[in-house]
Parts: C-alpha cells; sequence; structure tokens
C-alpha cells in the first residue's frame, strides 16, 4: 500500500506553514522505501487531487484553528473529515483538501486511511520561519509519525546525511 504524507500551508506566514516545514524535516533526516511519498502541498489544493487518489493512506500535516495551546496536536481521521467534525480551518487550501477528500470519496477513489496532524499555531505574521513554540515541536511529531510508520512495516531509516553530521 502506497503512503503519501502531504505537508500544506503557506510558508510565506509563520506557523501557517508548519506541513511544508515538516517534510523538510523529515527529507532531512530520514530515508523512506519507495512506497511512502513526501509531498511539499503547500497551497495547492484541488491540484494534488490525483496523488491522493493515488495512495491507500495519506497523513496531511498543517496548522489548524482548534481551542487549545500553541504547539498542541491534534488528529483527524477521514471519518473525521467525511463527518465535519474537523475544526475551523485557517486558509483556503484546507478547504481545498476537505473538499477534495469528500469528491474522492464519491469517485470511490480516497484513499483507505486519511489521518490529519494538525497543530495549533503561535503565529501568522508574515515571515518563513516557524515560531519558537512550532520549531520545536517538528522534531518531536516527525519522530511520532515514523514510529507509527515502523510499526506499520515500513522501513524507515535515519538520513545518512544527518548520520554524517552527527559523526562530526
Amino acid at each position: 500500500m502506497k503512503t503519501l504524507i502531504l505537508g500544506v500551508g503557506n510558508e510565506l506566514l509563520s506557523d501557517e506553514g508548519f506541513g511544508v516545514h515538516f517534510i523538510r524535516h523529515l527529507r532531512a533526516h530520514y530515508s523512506f522505501p519507495d512506497t511512502i511519498e513526501l509531498l511539499e502541498a503547500g497551497t495547492l489544493g484541488l491540484m494534488i487531487a490525483h496523488k491522493l487518489e493515488e495512495a491507500g493512506r495519506i497523513y496531511i500535516v498543517d496548522a489548524l484553528a482548534a481551542p487549545g495551546a500553541p504547539g498542541e496536536c491534534h488528529r483527524f481521521t477521514k471519518e473525521d473529515f467525511l463527518l465535519n467534525r474537523v475544526p475551523v480551518k485557517l486558509s483556503p487550501h484546507q478547504v481545498g483538501v476537505q473538499e477534495m477528500l469528500l469528491v474522492s470519496e464519491l469517485r470511490g477513489r480516497c484513499p483507505n486511511e486519511v489521518h490529519l496532524v494538525g497543530v495549533i499555531p503561535a503565529s501568522l505574521s508574515p515571515g518563513t520561519e516557524l515560531s519558537p513554540v512550532l520549531q520545536a515541536r517538528v522534531s518531536e511529531l516527525a519522530t511520532q509519525l515514523v514510529d507509527e510508520l515502523r510499526a506499520g512495516g515500513a522501513q524507515v531509516a535515519p538520513s545518512q546525511k544527518t548520520d554524517a553530521l552527527e559523526a562530526q
């Protein structure tokens, strides 16, 4: 089964770009098998529908508006999307993802497993860097996702580039 890890968000609005920064962190620190695809979708929304429909399992990583403290993580499943239980969204690209999943479901091509990993932002100010609160969460959440993938049998290894840097 193909797994897609999709990082969405506007990287010009600090924490709104969490998903994109998350994918870059995964690429820099881990090596993934061909059955797992990492995609920086940014704000593409409906333009990536074909990628979602090719996967059997997807993880969507993004910032989202929900009750709680900045940096707090919330997880949602396919059923949460289809039953409209995902909290208020931050930006138009998220509407595109939710609509895309609904259309895929109607077409009978929605992945069996859909997971949204949403993090509450601390800042949506213009800027390309994450706030310190969310920057601290990137590595932790990446480790959790990698552990989950490994528990499911995926052969995810530390990146050789990371190993070489740590040896210096």
